[in-house]
């Protein structure tokens, strides 16, 4: 059996004059970032930009990968649809975020990125307040973490910790267990979809 892989792309053109207005609103030092489809708009977009603009990046967002930027970027220009990588990128990032969709141009809000930030407090709390833990472990290459998974159960005190290991994590399946607060050693943004997922990585013992 063979595979075959297709891309996809974005079936719409970089409008030009639309994209030097936008020049105007972005500061000097911008990184862009861009989901897989808009890949080729992206890299005309950089183009137009770039005669403006110092380009410090321009990489591919994926949902389970922290991007990290130069030190002179001033804000990100995120291609992509829908807020959750924007959303996640100015947390991770703490730069100013723009979502350029369907030729609008909309800035990461302040308020949305303090909703995460109080989602993720109250993840700690429900962690620290459970007996007991369930630790996701993913197992896909690049994202499975079983050594650490077993680490970090044996540190928790007074807490009783169970595994739970699979390819694709569905979060919608985790009310079928009777789980207080679920640890995640998988994706590092599948913490950011519920309120009951705490990272890891944030977590101190």
């Amino acid at each position: 059996m063979k595979t075959l892989f297709i891309d996809a792309k974005i079936k719409s053109k970089v409008d030009q004059s639309l994209i030097k207005k936008i020049s105007k609103k972005l500061p000097n030092n911008i990184a862009i970032a861009y989901s897989i489809q808009y890949k080729d708009n992206s890299i005309k977009i950089k183009e137009i930009l770039s005669k403006k603009h110092k380009i410090t990046k321009l990489t591919q967002v994926l949902g389970c990968f922290k991007q990290t930027f130069p030190k002179d970027t001033q804000a990100i220009l995120l291609i992509s649809s829908g807020k959750f990588h924007g959303i996640s990128l100015a947390y991770e990032t703490k730069l100013p975020v723009y979502i350029l969709e369907n030729n609008k141009l909309e800035k990461v809000s302040s308020k949305e990125v303090e909703i995460l930030k109080k989602r993720q407090k109250a993840s700690y709390v429900k962690f620290l307040n459970a007996e007991k833990i369930g630790i996701i472990v993913s197992s896909k290459p690049g994202q499975q973490k079983l050594k650490r998974a077993l680490n970090f159960k044996k540190k928790l005190k007074n807490k009783n910790s169970y595994l739970f290991i699979s390819n694709n994590i569905n979060i919608e399946e985790f009310e079928n267990f009777k789980i207080d607060s679920w640890v995640n050693t998988a994706c590092p943004r599948l913490d950011m979809n519920s309120s009951s997922i705490m990272d890891l990585n944030k977590i101190k013992l």
